[in-house]
């Protein structure tokens, strides 16, 4: 039996492109339509966009732009041959069952008359209506939360939808991968975009889950000077207002429940955090640890130099914004080679100093999604040695650098030690150790998904957990498993909370 929800989506040139301006004649979008457009493009449901003939040259052209952009076909109406137009959107999607729907601004139109007999009509600007072919909606951000209500109605008990709210850029990242489908997923998940440009509230009524990327949202970091109280994270007005509306929504599984976040935004609190892998290590193998560190609040005291002997921390360290993410300056990180030199350092204080590890200039990232762990290697910084060469041309002046944008590498040739890059992915790492501390610290996080990144130190083989991130892009890890296994992480976790909830 076919599935009876939403199989296509046409969006009529009425709705989606406003009429021209008419100071200078350019033809523009409709508020919302690129919204729309955007998530739609990777939806997994077929769209179309269609105009009636005798449309102006100008806006044909713009919807020829919009369907090569967002691989979108076009389709013709012909008030007098509708047929020929159901036909061809039948030939171009085929003729299974489920909904096709169809959004314009005016269903008094003769085309569309004729076909509100075969497709959902859904009439833009709101309206109501007793006909059950005719839908109303204020908005074209309303739209992707209509097509999940039909797809969540059609999938009855085993639907669920997921609501998911991420900064643009990383929205489409996930959404270009194929993570993000409102249709169906294999094992029943429906993802629905939030927008803050519609009341958040009414939107949850609709969700069941919750995933977001809540770091995307700060505003600001306030740090608790106490490593047992949680900072003082302020978000953003809309994200405060989902933090408002999910109080209200007991029932709502949220992946992850925002306090949960707050060791990842605190480099301090997490090295503190990783002191206990300590626990894990066991006689005859590899240790995995925390790197050595120390907080800083001002580079300038007198007893820095103390600090840093008493912590076994001779240069070169790394030095990092205690603020892990979400402000402008969290990735500002500098590699100090004297003493000296951290005075008037230009890192954001307060600050963690970081011992360097020699590493063969080899980085393994570790990806949790629920109870599935990927890893892959990349290349990192040179060994001490090398950084130490290639500085005294410019006497040994701290390195400065955004580890988002300017991540110091070495090249080939700058590798320290017998063991290549190839050779340190093969021989040093011992997956099972990092798969026990990955275990460790979902537990001890109460994280879902989340990622760290791991330096095997040269000659002691100890794996240093250096960092700690919260919903990583995962996108080094090949599509095909990565994002069933984000599917089943997170429907394990609703099921998790479902039966909690029941005990």
């Amino acid at each position: 039996m076919g599935f009876d929800g939403v199989r296509g989506v046409l969006l009529d040139s009425s709705a989606v492109v406003s009429a021209a301006d008419t100071q200078n004649d350019d033809v523009l979008l409709a508020p919302g339509a690129d919204y729309l457009f955007r998530k739609l493009r990777y939806s997994n449901i077929p769209t179309g966009i269609t105009y009636a003939l005798g449309l102006s040259t100008p806006k044909v052209k713009l919807l020829e732009t919009i369907s090569k952009q967002f691989s979108f076909d076009i389709f013709i109406l012909n008030s007098s041959s509708i047929e020929v137009t159901e036909k061809e959107v039948a030939r171009a999607w085929g003729d299974y069952g489920g909904r096709i729907l169809h959004v314009a601004s005016d269903i008094n139109t003769e085309p569309f008359v004729k076909l509100s007999n075969s497709w959902l009509c859904i009439i833009l600007n709101g309206g109501t209506s007793e006909e059950s072919s005719v839908l109303y909606i204020d908005k074209l951000e309303q739209l992707p939360m209509t097509i999940c209500s039909f797809n969540r109605k059609a999938m009855g008990k085993d639907g669920l939808v997921v609501g998911y709210v991420m900064k643009p850029s990383r929205e489409d990242d996930f959404a270009k991968r194929g993570a993000f489908p409102l249709s169906p997923t294999g094992n029943g998940l429906i993802f629905m975009p939030l927008t803050f440009e519609l009341p958040i509230s009414k939107q949850l009524q609709q969700v069941d889950v919750i995933i977001h990327k809540a770091t995307d949202e700060i505003i600001s970091v306030e740090l608790s000077s106490s490593l047992e109280i949680s900072n003082n994270i302020i978000y953003s007005k809309g994200m405060l207002e989902l933090q408002r509306c999910l109080e209200e929504r007991s029932d709502c599984c949220v992946i992850d429940p925002f306090g949960n976040i707050d060791p990842v935004v605190d480099r301090f609190k997490i090295q503190n955090l990783l002191l206990g892998l300590e626990k894990l290590n066991t006689e005859g193998r590899y240790k995995v640890r925390a790197p050595r560190c120390i907080k800083v609040e001002n580079f300038d005291v007198p007893d820095l130099r103390q600090r840093l002997l008493e912590a076994a921390l001779s240069p070169p360290s790394i030095v990092k914004a205690q603020v892990a993410c979400g402000v402008s300056d969290a990735h500002s990180m500098a590699i100090v080679y004297k003493v000296d030199d951290y005075k008037g350092l230009n890192v954001p204080v307060p600050a963690i100093v970081q011992e360097y590890v020699n590493h063969s200039s080899t980085l393994f990232k570790f990806y949790v999604l629920g109870e599935k762990i990927f890893h892959t290697v990349k290349k990192s910084t040179p060994n001490a040695d090398i950084l130490i060469k290639l500085s005294e041309q410019t006497g040994l002046e701290p390195l400065l650098f955004d580890s988002l944008k300017s991540l110091p590498t070495a090249q080939n040739e700058q590798q320290s030690g017998d063991a290549s890059y190839q050779e340190a992915e093969k021989h040093q790492m011992d997956l099972d150790l990092v798969t026990v501390a990955a275990k460790w610290l979902s537990e001890m996080l109460n994280l879902t998904i989340f990622g760290f990144d791991v330096v095997v130190q040269d000659g002691t083989g100890d794996h240093v957990i250096v960092d700690v991130n919260y919903l990583p892009s995962f996108k080094e890890v090949p599509d095909d498993k990565a994002i069933p296994a984000f599917w089943e992480a997170i429907k394990k976790k609703y099921k998790l909370r479902q039966n909690a909830n029941q005990e």
